[in-house]
């Protein structure tokens, strides 16, 4: 079941988009908070995207989403006001996806989800079509072994709200050919975005590092050495973080860091990356940050 939705976004400050080869058309797999960011980010830079998940309620939620998003990013100017916004396709089918320049698959942060969701996907998609994750801590070599073309597959983990932040960590597998690389270099630079390639490995990066903070900065906070407005205004204050560790975790959302520590947990050993209680406390809880209204902060009801 498919829905048609032409999203134009009102004019705003200026910005440059770069030289960059044409997307033709996004396929974005799950409606969640980092897919819908995602479909808000091409739509935004003139691609067609089609956005696909099983519940079509969170297909409903997420029109709305993008063109909220598409409305904020334009009037803090991070989208191009001489590129008019493309059209929004959203199916609860994958047969739906007709021919895609590549795929983002950015559904729930599960191994064996995202597993079955890429083994369909690559069965409809041909060889030499780019099928990129943006899972935030899972290994893409063992994620490559669900998909039909291993050589076609990478890791492209957006940060979030992916259309206001520019650089973006690209994960290249040991089945990852050259011209995957190349595609999302260019898929990349027709969003206005930066990459930076890494190799593979539980967490890449980003994530190996920042999920470890963000626990250690819980487990702080459980501990009673200091409150989360503390641990964030050191960070702040003393290091020029943008964000301090609890307040980008509420970015995130808290389910979403308490699946990537078990992750990580589970493919190092490393006891660090357990999660807190008090951040399973939270999740339990339902206080997932931002998304919900509340999480080590009060943001004031559901965004």
């Amino acid at each position: 079941m498919s829905n048609d939705f032409e999203i134009a976004g009102p004019a705003g400050a200026p910005a440059t988009a770069p030289a960059a080869e044409p997307v033709a058309r996004l396929a974005v797999i799950g409606a969640g908070v980092m897919g819908t960011g995602i479909a808000t980010l091409a739509t935004g830079w003139g691609v067609p995207t089609v956005l696909v998940d099983v519940a079509a309620e969170k297909l409903a939620a997420a029109r709305g989403e993008v063109a909220q998003q598409l409305r904020l990013a334009t009037l803090m100017g991070a989208l191009p006001r001489d590129i008019t916004p493309a059209q929004l396709l959203t199916t609860t089918d994958l047969g739906d996806l007709g021919p895609v320049s590549a795929v983002v698959e950015a559904v729930t942060e599960l191994p064996e989800l995202k597993a079955t969701v890429l083994a369909a996907v690559t069965g409809l998609v041909g060889a030499g079509t780019l099928v990129a994750s943006n899972t935030s801590a899972i290994p893409i070599d063992e994620l490559a072994g669900a998909v039909a073309h291993p050589a076609d597959f990478l890791g492209i983990h957006f940060m979030n709200p992916p259309y206001l932040i520019t650089t973006v960590e690209v994960i290249r597998g040991p089945r990852t050919g050259a011209a995957a690389v190349a595609a999302a270099t260019g898929l990349l630079g027709a969003f206005g975005r930066t990459p930076v390639l890494v190799g593979d490995g539980p967490g890449f990066v980003v994530n190996r590092i920042l999920q470890r903070m963000i626990n250690e900065a819980a487990r702080l906070v459980q501990q009673g050495i200091a409150t989360a407005e503390a641990v964030d205004q050191l960070f702040t204050g003393c290091l020029g973080h943008r964000t301090g560790p609890l307040g980008t975790a509420d970015i995130i959302g808290l389910d979403n860091v308490a699946d990537s520590l078990r992750v990580l947990l589970d493919r190092t050993g490393d006891e660090g990356y357990r999660p807190c209680e008090l951040l399973l406390d939270k999740v339990r809880a339902g206080d997932l940050g931002r998304k919900t209204g509340r999480g080590f902060f009060d943001h004031g009801g559901p965004r």
